[in-house]
């Protein structure tokens, strides 16, 4: 772990404990206080870079300080390595591109899901890493083009699990506006949450079946994915952010 990363971590969990320790409860209620988890979020960009990854970066950080985790942003690679790595409770892909790790960082993060570590990745994490098929695994598919001329448009989406963290407050068909993913190499044993309606705008290729969240249980870890978030404005709607918490939640064993 970098200097700096240390010493922001050093920060945040001895602030955190000193403000536990200085709290009293009221006579005969036990002092109870846990240390808030950390969430990973990795940023780095070798192909197009959205202009909504500052966005949604401030917005993990605005989610975790109002629901008790806390997230850390980078773009370095060599973060991905096991002593740091192990402090994370969840590492978040927020619209990663290309080859973003080397051998010796895959090798690492494939050990830190296998010992029960959570991933989320977030609209084009499925744009990343195509020669590396176990993470095409863990994220459950990889991105095979989008509509143009316009690319954000607006459609419907079909709420298939309606007892999810991520979808339980959507209605059964959420209509919004964002940039529509195709996909390939869909792994078939994902639990669909939301569903792409076709018929509600022009340029998809999955057909009746066309996921666009989801989320399963891998090689020893949690994963989930969500295919929204291309534009700045995502990260304003409230149904989207309590989405990406619900998913957050779910990565974090709280349900």
């Amino acid at each position: 772990m970098h200097l700096l990363q240390q010493c922001t971590l050093f920060v945040l969990l001895a602030t955190f404990t000193l403000s536990a320790q200085n709290y009293t409860e009221p006579p005969g209620l036990p002092v109870t206080a846990a240390i808030p988890e950390l969430v990973l979020v990795f940023s780095k960009t070798e192909g197009f870079r959205h202009k909504s990854i500052e966005k949604g970066a401030l917005t993990l950080k605005q989610l975790g300080r109002a629901n008790g985790f806390i997230a850390l942003r980078t773009e370095t690679a060599s973060d991905f390595n096991p002593e740091n790595l192990k402090n994370y409770k969840l590492v978040v892909f927020l619209s990663t591109t290309q080859d973003v790790l080397n051998e010796s960082q895959q090798k690492a993060f494939e050990s830190y899901i296998q010992n029960g570590g959570s991933f989320l990745g977030i609209h084009a994490a499925a744009d990343t890493e195509y020669e590396w098929p176990w993470y095409g695994k863990l994220v459950g598919g990889y991105f095979n083009g989008h509509p143009n001329n316009p690319n954000v448009r607006t459609a419907s989406i079909q709420r298939i699990d309606k007892t999810h963290a991520s979808s339980k407050h959507l209605p059964d068909t959420w209509v919004r506006t964002d940039e529509w993913y195709n996909y390939k190499n869909l792994n078939p044993d994902m639990q669909v949450v939301l569903n792409l309606d076709e018929s509600s705008y022009e340029g998809g290729t999955n057909g009746d079946s066309h996921p666009i969240a989801w989320y399963h249980e891998f090689d020893g870890g949690r994963a989930y994915y969500t295919g929204g978030g291309h534009t700045e404005e995502s990260f304003d709607e409230p149904e989207f952010r309590q989405h990406l918490l619900g998913a957050i939640e779910w990565c974090l064993n709280r349900d």
